[in-house]
């Protein structure tokens, strides 16, 4: 099972379809403190539609704390408009973590330093950043696709 992990995310819509994208795929969500929104919610269940409660969805206080979680299983992936490869030359696994940063800010710098051989980018040519959500299932696609042909 793949993972899917928002790292503060802020905007109730974007995790509702994420979560929705989830829950087709089976691929359990993680969401990582500070979140800029309620789980509760109207915005983020009207996005997950009726389906929000049957997401495989996990609240953490920090992304340190969802690592040491993972016990190792599965690699961490980082996405980020500032990575030189992009998410289709990574090689990814049935139980890999694909992180993505908060919509404003995207992931930390130190992250990114820290992890800069599992950063990587979508391509985007005229403009700066594509929706969090429309990021999560391009990419999410593409390890799926990797993983079950």
């Amino acid at each position: 099972m793949f993972h899917v992990v928002l790292v503060a995310p802020e905007i109730p819509p974007n995790t509702g379809n994420v979560g929705r994208l989830c829950l087709a795929t089976r691929t359990r969500l993680h969401l990582v403190e500070p979140l800029g929104f309620s789980l509760d919610d109207r915005q983020l269940k009207r996005a997950g539609l009726d389906y929000w409660k049957d997401v495989d969805c996990h609240t953490w206080p920090s992304l340190e704390t969802l690592q040491a979680a993972s016990n190792g299983q599965g690699r961490f992936h980082y996405f980020t408009t500032k990575a030189q490869t992009t998410h289709w030359s990574a090689t990814y696994g049935p139980d890999d973590y694909l992180v993505f940063g908060c919509e404003t800010r995207g992931l930390p710098e130190s992250l990114l330093r820290a992890n800069a051989a599992d950063c990587h980018r979508i391509p985007t040519d005229n403009v700066r950043s594509l929706n969090l959500s429309v990021s999560v299932g391009i990419v999410l696609y593409e390890a799926l696709r990797q993983t079950c042909s």
